[in-house]
């Protein structure tokens, strides 16, 4: 089975401004086909379905209960009891050893206002991984929702450890509806898992949170997206990950990739201009399990800063100043492609220092710069970031630091950069937006 989504936009250049002018180009209008392997769900969906989430299951017998009464209790953004009609879930046990299944099978019994699907199936060892598993689930919520005429349908991942707040589904309409393609829900570590934390672990993931949430601040300044100004995080992993079926389609589907799927997925996302929301309103809470179902993810990471703590090794991050001229430069960049896409053809030695920025090759910048209309923006920068690590020139220049110092100079920077922001602004900075939560405090 087939279904075409055809792209937004009609491949015109459009300008916006948000708290500073700021270009952004639709990608070329396009068709893209997609197939599908057998459905899933044999069930057609109800003609009312808005949302299909999905849920990748495997062993997780634990925690699987609190995962499915968190969806199942969804109430709206005024706290009213969300129709059931909107949304459905399917649920993928795979290759399970316990009693997944079983409590999901359970639940939908105890539930039958909710169109809870629960497949269970044994992969292959080939296949019998997470980006597969998410991969397939969310192909199925899109040849769903199209089946339905959805282009705008929304396909909802998150993970059977997790439990998303009351309005989650409610919150992520709103983003869509607003406007963006995409969202990346705000990722919690539950409390009592993060208080039994080893104390070096539970450290570095503090820092790691602070020193994002100052990255994101920074970004905001340098180079502001009219789709995901402040207050934002810096999350977009499966936990909770939110797209339209047509950005779906045209972000060409979740990457074949064994781990980190979601990240590649974002990355897809970026690569054909979606407009994504990392949106505080969309909340999920995580555990802190330390054995995960991948090498890559918060349980190998946790795992990982305890065994830096026993062996004393340092938290090594891109510094501050690394961090603020790719900003700076990803900036300048954007603009003059923007400039060449409308004919201003800039001079060698505008390419050449920021080539020189970017500790690329010139010649290989002015030969993009030639070809504009071949690929889109975040092609682009993509494309600037593998000639960096290709060239080794990038790395070479900017040197790791330790986080704590990372953290210090970010706080710095901010301050000035705070400073000219709250006078255009009416005395208001992104923290009086959004302070950082009680769990980025550093005292």
């Amino acid at each position: 089975m087939k279904y075409c989504v055809a792209a937004p936009g009609d491949g015109k250049m459009v300008s916006m401004e948000s708290k500073g002018l700021l270009f952004v180009a639709d990608f070329p209008s396009v068709k893209i086909e997609k197939d599908f392997f057998q459905s899933l769900v044999q069930i057609p969906p109800s003609p009312h379905c808005e949302v299909c989430v999905i849920v990748p299951v495997r062993n997780e017998a634990q925690t699987l209960a609190a995962t499915l009464t968190a969806l199942i209790h969804q109430v709206d953004l005024q706290g009213q009891v969300l129709d059931p009609r909107r949304y459905e879930i399917i649920l993928l046990a795979n290759n399970c050893t316990d009693d997944s299944a079983a409590i999901a099978r359970s639940f939908a019994q105890q539930h039958p206002d909710i169109a809870l699907h629960v497949v269970e199936k044994t992969l292959p060892p080939a296949q019998a991984y997470i980006g597969r598993v998410r991969q397939m689930l969310m192909d199925e919520a899109y040849r769903r929702l199209c089946s339905l005429g959805r282009i705008r349908g929304v396909i909802a991942s998150t993970d059977g450890d997790s439990q998303v707040s009351q309005n989650w589904i409610a919150a992520n309409l709103y983003e869509i509806n607003s406007g963006v393609d995409a969202v990346g829900g705000r990722i919690l570590v539950e409390r009592a898992g993060r208080a039994s934390l080893d104390p070096y672990a539970k450290a570095c993931y503090l820092r790691e949170v602070g020193y994002r949430y100052l990255i994101t601040e920074l970004e905001t300044y340098l180079d502001p997206d009219p789709y995901d100004s402040f207050p934002r995080h810096f999350q977009h992993y499966g936990a909770s990950l939110a797209v339209t079926a047509e950005m779906y389609a045209l972000a060409g589907g979740l990457p074949p990739v064994r781990t980190p799927e979601d990240v590649a997925f974002y990355r897809a996302l970026v690569r054909v201009n979606a407009r994504f929301r990392h949106s505080p309103l969309v909340r999920v809470v995580t555990s802190a399990r330390q054995i995960g179902r991948t090498n890559i993810g918060l349980a190998n990471q946790l795992s990982e800063w305890i065994e830096m703590g026993r062996q004393q090794q340092p938290f090594l991050v891109e510094s501050a100043a690394a961090i603020e001229t790719r900003f700076v430069a990803r900036r300048q960049l954007r603009v003059m492609w923007w400039y060449v896409l409308n004919g201003y053809q800039p001079d060698y030695k505008s390419i050449a220092s920021l080539a020189e920025m970017l500790k690329i090759s010139a010649q290989w910048l002015v030969q993009k710069l030639t070809q504009p209309y071949t690929y889109t923006f975040g092609q682009l920068f993509e494309e600037v970031e593998e000639r960096q690590q290709s060239e080794e020139t990038w790395a070479s220049h900017w040197k790791v630091v330790e986080i704590e110092q990372a953290i210090g100079d970010l706080r710095l920077r901010l301050e000035s950069l705070r400073l000219s922001w709250s006078k255009l602004q009416g005395n208001l900075t992104p923290n009086d937006l959004e302070p950082l939560e009680e769990e980025v405090r550093m005292g």
